[in-house]
């Protein structure tokens, strides 16, 4: 049976994978930018939209890191604005449920699965970061091993609180003065080892049951929370092999947890390069990687994993020659760790360097190249059907370099050929995020 491809279009911070520089690049504040990029994902007949966040700007070398997401609004409050200048498009979301309540973060998704009519999402992501933390709470600290029993209770939790509400609760019958069917609608207990909530909730059953769940983790525990209670994974494996393997890994834990693998959908976060020829698309994708790695990007980069100040250096030098620095104490602040072993990647890139004689620039941009499909139109849409019949994905989060116009490209050249092989719908069938994606309303 050939399966439909889904399609996401997330609308980036300002970061490597973003040009911000680049003179066709605007504004990531104004909010006709996401407006803008939201209604061409529409146009493109994609599953939906989904807005990163960060709850608080990156340091490094105690100054705020010049490539974070600076200035990005509440993501929720943006989706809310999307949802009245669009009809079918899916709305998800980052929230991070460390440092957030499940009453709270189940009334405003509710909320916005109603404002939109059925298309709210939540990406629900962890922080064992003291350094975000202190924006919230005294300390700032959660272990890092309780973040995932944290998060399964929150979630749990918000869904207890969406299901109080019956679907036909709502009477509003004039005539015979009833509003609710009974007296006291959306009753709740719930404690736990996080959780220790009582009262009544105060948003009706929304029009998909709950919104979307998104998960993004690629731990053990992460894959087992996706497998268990996810909708959808946001996958970081753009390989071929790499991501059919995780595909059959994760697909594969979900009979543990009494579901079929057509209930979660895996979804690699994918940039794209087109060009008329072959030859074109790469040299184009050349001159994006340059962009997106400065020389001064690249020492950033750098540091991060020598764990030291190596401003001195030439970022057209070689790397340095002494290993990086084994300290608790990150030079960048309000990340999450990039290397189990610094020492040993710190090995790798030499060995790279010096067998394609690349200095710290050249290098940094092989490491970090985020390019996923790089090709003609025709070539990129036969890649990404592959992915998808072949069970290496069920999707693809799309991420363009540059913002709101990024998007454009793809759905005015790619989108009509995977139209044409009868795997991207022509029109919406369906009015909810759920419907699209095939997954039974709750």
């Amino acid at each position: 049976m050939t399966k439909q491809v889904i399609l996401a279009a997330h609308f980036p911070g300002v970061n490597n994978t973003t040009v911000w520089s680049d003179p066709a690049s605007g504004s990531q504040i104004a909010f006709e930018s996401f407006e803008r990029f939201a209604r061409t994902a529409e146009r493109g007949r994609f599953d939906f939209f989904f807005l990163a966040e960060g709850l608080r700007l990156r340091e490094q070398r105690g100054r705020i890191h010049d490539l974070d997401v600076v200035g990005r609004p509440d993501a929720l409050t943006v989706l809310a604005g999307l949802a009245a200048v669009t009809t079918r498009l899916g709305l998800t979301g980052t929230v991070n449920a460390t440092f957030n309540e499940p009453y709270e973060l189940a009334r405003k998704l509710a909320s916005l699965d109603h404002l939109s009519g059925g298309r709210a999402g939540w990406n629900i992501v962890t922080s064992s970061d003291a350094f975000t933390g202190e924006n919230f709470r005294r300390g700032g600290y959660l272990d890092r091993a309780d973040r995932y029993t944290r998060a399964a209770e929150v979630l749990q939790t918000a869904r207890e609180l969406w299901a109080t509400w019956p679907a036909d609760e709502v009477v509003a019958d004039p005539a015979g003065g009833v509003f609710v069917r009974h007296g006291s609608p959306g009753p709740f207990v719930h404690k736990g080892q996080h959780v220790d909530i009582e009262g009544n909730f105060t948003v009706p059953r929304s029009p998909q049951g709950r919104p979307l769940i998104i998960q993004a983790g690629d731990s053990g525990p992460g894959r087992d929370f996706a497998a268990r209670d996810a909708d959808a994974i946001f996958s970081r494996h753009g390989t071929f092999d790499d991501a059919k393997a995780f595909y059959a890994d994760v697909k594969g834990r979900m009979a543990r947890f009494g579901r079929r693998p057509d209930e979660l959908k895996i979804l690699p976060a994918s940039t794209f390069v087109l060009g008329d020829t072959e030859e074109e698309a790469q040299e184009r994708a050349h001159q994006v990687r340059r962009q997106q790695v400065s020389p001064q990007t690249a020492i950033l980069l750098l540091e991060q994993l020598w764990n030291k100040d190596l401003s001195d250096f030439d970022p057209e030098g070689p790397l340095p020659a002494f290993d990086p620095v084994l300290d608790d104490d990150s030079i960048i602040k309000g990340r999450a760790r990039m290397f189990d072993d610094r020492i040993a990647t710190a090995n790798e890139w030499r060995a790279l360097a010096a067998s394609k004689r690349l200095g710290i620039r050249d290098l940094v941009i092989e490491v970090f190249g985020r390019q996923t499909f790089i090709g003609t139109p025709a070539s990129v849409a036969e890649t990404l059907n592959r992915f998808v019949q072949e069970d290496a994905a069920d999707g693809f989060i799309l991420v363009p370099h540059i913002v709101p116009g990024g998007l454009d490209e793809f759905v005015d050249r790619v989108v009509p050929l995977l139209q044409e092989r009868g795997v991207l719908r022509a029109d919406y069938t369906t009015t909810t995020l759920r419907g699209h994606l095939g997954l039974a309303h709750e």
